[in-house]
């Protein structure tokens, strides 16, 4: 039997991936069963374990995938902003994507308790707290409160996060939080006139 080829197994991979994002998110990390994500992405479970050598490293890829979808948002949202709009631009574009899909169960859910507390965290490090950062330079902030002021807001945005994916539907939970969220920049970043 001939052996597949890097392009194939690459793309079974990602199929792999996509089918375990959507599983994890709908099922938790606890109800997810490797057959069963196998058997949706139309592979054997020696074929996931091939690619992603056990569950957590499985969940890990796609923690890491969504962390990326969410830091493609922030950079989408901010690419033609102001230095002053970019800080806001991006909060409202990861508070947005965060809360979209699989992101909200995988990275704020089942990710810390997963992941490890200090793996997650280092996935946000690399993630969206590095545009947090940016976004808080750009805007004039003081090095010696960049530190302190990143994790407070991040800290209150996943919050809001975690209050909307409880209700996905709601519109009007949806503009107050981005309307809180905007309190909570204006007290850090007031805006200029």
């Amino acid at each position: 039997m001939p052996r597949a080829s890097a392009s194939d197994a690459a793309a079974t991979a990602r199929r792999i991936l996509g089918v375990a994002g959507a599983h994890f998110a709908e099922h938790g990390y606890a109800a997810a069963s490797v057959d069963d994500i196998a058997g949706a992405a139309g592979v054997t479970r020696g074929a996931v374990y091939h690619h992603y050598s056990s569950k957590p490293l499985l969940f890990a890829a796609v923690a890491a995938a969504q962390q990326e979808l969410v830091a493609d948002a922030i950079m989408s949202a901010t690419a033609d902003s102001t230095p002053d709009a970019a800080l806001r631009d991006g909060s409202h574009a990861f508070l947005d994507a965060i809360t979209h899909g699989a992101a909200a169960r995988v990275l704020l859910v089942d990710g810390p308790a997963v992941l490890s507390w200090e793996d997650w965290r280092r996935f946000d490090a690399e993630g969206a707290a590095v545009t947090l950062h940016e976004g808080l330079a750009e805007a004039g902030v003081a090095p010696a409160l960049r530190d302190a002021l990143a994790a407070a807001l991040s800290g209150a945005m996943n919050e809001l996060a975690l209050w909307l994916s409880e209700r996905p539907t709601d519109a009007d939970a949806r503009a107050q939080a981005h309307d809180a969220l905007d309190q909570l920049l204006d007290a850090v970043v007031p805006r200029r006139s």
